[in-house]
């Protein structure tokens, strides 16, 4: 073989160990990916992360794995790592709306309304984004008053929490409190009563899957107790239909999942109270405490989209999942898809069904009894289910991984539960 041939031939086998090479390089970060998204659809978050952080050295370019990453950073409220992971996600997927509308989430949490307005209109959110776009000039969620805790007694505790509070200086009116709720819910003719400013309407999806148009406001003021919050984001949902939970209480609203965020918040179902404390260095240690107290239970959890709260759970013994905490299920601990009822040998053939009454309206309902179930290490037995009022789209759709369960009012029912958004951690303290 003359001296060209040995060269050619090298440069031959140099060429395709190279792409023999790059083959395995992008076969072994797809393998990676589909790992990991098994992992992340499953509710493994730390596991999944480890993962694609591997496909990510492995193939820099793996906007996928890029955007899992913002996402499960987002989850924790991660919110630096979240935003620099999405900030990349955004600029490898430009046509992609998912990084985009993550990545709003992201500065909406931190009440950045400058940053997510837009990002929220090039992802099609126009109502949402006027809505934000009003707080220019304005602090969103503005604490104004010396009390660094406020408490607000419950009128009812059962079937739900009711409390009274005031709109706008409005006289005192009854709101119901609902960690399935996203923003502060206001009744429209209440919200119209009390000057509440619109900004049009995005279709929302509840109980049963029933959709029903959500409209978008802002209020001025919220008074609770001794604390009053200035500048508040709302959304107008008829609340006519929560007297049927309330004993005939004319609910004009409700208290959802993002005001409790911007307090250590404790729904006190024993002392029948809310208590609302600011997010200081000295509560953080009063939790602290708390967590030391014989008895509390520490449940870590994480959160999607607004405000679906979820942390493990088991039914039965059988069924481990990711259950969402939304104490707003009236009278009951527990409401889940049919695959939950299946894999936990929960047969509901024969039982009686009623009509219950969901945010987008009435829906088929079908109670039931868990014998055993459990939050974390949280274990109640004989609680009350449904079956009938689970949206189907919360099971996988809403976030990409899935919700066994909703975990609900008469589960918490004897504890003081406090929810610490900087920890992430849920605290379940027996009743004194």
């Amino acid at each position: 073989m003359n001296r060209f041939n040995r060269t050619m031939l090298a440069a031959i086998t140099l060429a395709l160990l190279s792409l023999a090479t790059l083959g395995a390089s992008e076969e072994g970060a797809k393998n990676l990916i589909k790992r990991g998204d098994n992992l992340f659809r499953s509710g493994r978050f730390a596991e999944a992360e480890k993962v694609y952080r591997a496909a990510v050295a492995d193939d820099d370019a793996g906007s996928h794995a890029v955007l899992r990453l913002g996402e499960i950073a987002l989850l924790g409220n991660r919110f630096a790592e979240a935003e620099r992971h999405l900030q990349r996600a955004v600029k490898l997927r430009p046509d992609d709306k998912r990084p985009k509308s993550l990545l709003a989430e992201v500065y909406y949490r931190q009440d950045d309304f400058r940053q997510a307005a837009p990002l929220l209109r090039e992802v099609g959110s126009e109502a949402v984004a006027a809505k934000l776009a009003s707080f220019e000039e304005l602090t969103p969620y503005d604490i104004v008053g010396d009390a660094t805790t406020t408490r607000l007694k419950f009128v009812r505790t059962d079937p739900l929490p009711v409390v009274r509070l005031s709109v706008n200086g409005s006289e005192d009116v009854f709101f119901i409190i609902d960690t399935g709720a996203s923003e502060v819910y206001l009744d429209p003719d209440f919200a119209d009563r009390v000057g509440a400013v619109r900004f049009g309407a995005t279709q929302g999806s509840f109980a049963g899957g029933k959709p029903a148009a959500v409209q978008h406001a802002r209020i001025d003021s919220l008074r609770l107790g001794d604390v009053d919050v200035r500048n508040v984001p709302v959304v107008l949902l008829p609340t006519g239909p929560f007297a049927m939970a309330t004993g005939g209480l004319r609910i004009e609203g409700v208290i959802g999942t993002v005001l409790f965020y911007h307090f250590a918040a404790t729904l006190d179902y024993p002392k029948g109270e809310l208590v609302l404390r600011r997010r200081t260095a000295k509560v953080r240690e009063e939790l602290d405490k708390q967590a030391k107290t014989p008895g509390t239970q520490i449940v870590p959890f994480w959160m999607a989209k607004r405000h679906f709260m979820v942390a493990w759970g088991e039914v039965n013994n059988r069924e481990r999942c990711l259950m969402f905490v939304d104490t707003g299920l009236a009278g009951g601990g527990f409401l889940c898809p049919e695959s939950t009822l299946k894999a936990a040998a929960i047969d509901i053939s024969g039982l009686p069904s009623f009509e219950g009454m969901g945010g987008g309206g009435p829906i088929k309902i079908t109670p039931f009894k868990v014998d055993t179930l459990s939050l974390g290490d949280v274990v109640q037995r004989n609680v009350m289910g449904s079956f009938g009022g689970f949206p189907p789209s919360t099971e996988y759709d809403d976030t990409g991984f899935r919700i066994g369960g909703i975990i609900s009012h008469t589960f918490f029912r004897p504890f003081a539960l406090t929810f610490d958004f900087d920890r992430m951690q849920l605290y379940l303290s027996p009743g004194q």
